[in-house]
């Protein structure tokens, strides 16, 4: 799949050396095609990182995809540039008369604060009800999905005992779904968080449906039932050294912090770290894509 970025963007680089094709703006205004427009709130610190990732992640498909990335007006980011904010950014002010097929709204360093503390919290508040009017289907990570399941259900995280910190094998439990299309029966997803929203909170909400869950790190997956509101837990986006070097800063500041579970070879942080969770990332990103958002959303976008 094309994704259409700026021409600038520092993550083109690197997609292109990983064979990836993204398109620049100018061969996508000589197609004659309606690219999804796929909207991405960036709430993690380091923005590049994140942005290589996703974008990564949403290039298996053979749609084209028109990415614009969003970031908060009431928060100033201090691990990334405000010339890369300002080049790449748009803020929801400018944006919100617009209509997305798809938005995407990352995890955030945050998890342990409660959520009316967290600064930008009123205005992603009115992020997510703008979703329900001009985003056909929106896909929340980590503590997005914490937040948007906590907005639109009621649903509180709990602190956990210690951190949830590693890869962990997950079970399909609803095939019927295209959203797990082609996953195998256990597949693993990187977890690192120090709350999550309890499954039995999840299970007992009759608007969502439970589509995979783990015995050591709960829900993953779950989902309202017509695909609009879509929940991930964890980080399936991440790449294979992200736990690493979250593990190493950690180690820096002297934090109390345990070796990623079930990560590196014989846990011995020297040995490179077994990538298991690649295609499974790339699955989902497809199945929302295709089945949630391109084979559902309006082909005039301003119906969505």
């Amino acid at each position: 799949m094309p994704i259409r970025i700026q021409r600038e963007l520092p993550a083109r680089e690197i997609l292109d050396n990983e064979n990836i094709f993204v398109m620049d703006e100018y061969r996508a205004l000589h197609q004659n095609i309606r690219p999804l427009q796929i909207c991405i709130l960036n709430l993690m610190p380091v923005k590049q990182d994140t942005e290589l990732q996703l974008l990564r992640s949403l290039s298996n498909t053979p749609l084209q995809v028109d990415v614009t990335f969003m970031k908060m007006n009431s928060h100033v980011s201090l691990n990334t540039s405000v010339t890369h904010l300002n080049k790449f950014y748009d803020t929801f002010d400018s944006l919100r008369d617009n209509k997305y097929d798809g938005l995407i709204i990352t995890g955030a360093p945050v998890e342990q604060i409660d959520f009316e503390k967290v600064d930008y919290w009123e205005e992603l508040c009115g992020i997510m009800e703008w979703s329900k009017t001009h985003v056909h289907s929106t896909f929340h990570i980590c503590w997005g999905a914490q937040a948007g399941l906590y907005y639109h259900f009621g649903l509180n995280k709990v602190l956990l005992p210690e951190k949830l910190f590693g890869v962990y094998e997950h079970r399909v439990l609803n095939r019927r779904e295209p959203l797990v299309r082609g996953f195998d029966d256990v597949f693993c997803i990187p977890h690192s968080r120090h709350t999550e929203t309890p499954a039995a909170a999840i299970h007992d909400c009759r608007a969502l449906t439970v589509m995979a869950e783990s015995e050591r790190a709960g829900v993953l997956l779950c989902m309202t039932g017509d695909g609009r509101q879509i929940f991930v837990m964890g980080h399936p986006e991440y790449d294979r050294y992200t736990l690493h070097n979250e593990y190493m800063r950690d180690l820096g500041k002297g934090l109390p912090i345990q070796i990623p579970e079930h990560y590196y070879p014989g846990d011995d942080p020297q040995k490179r770290p077994l990538l298991s969770w690649r295609s499974h990332c790339n699955g989902l990103y497809t199945n929302w894509l295709n089945y949630y958002v391109y084979q559902t959303t309006p082909y005039d976008i301003r119906e969505v």
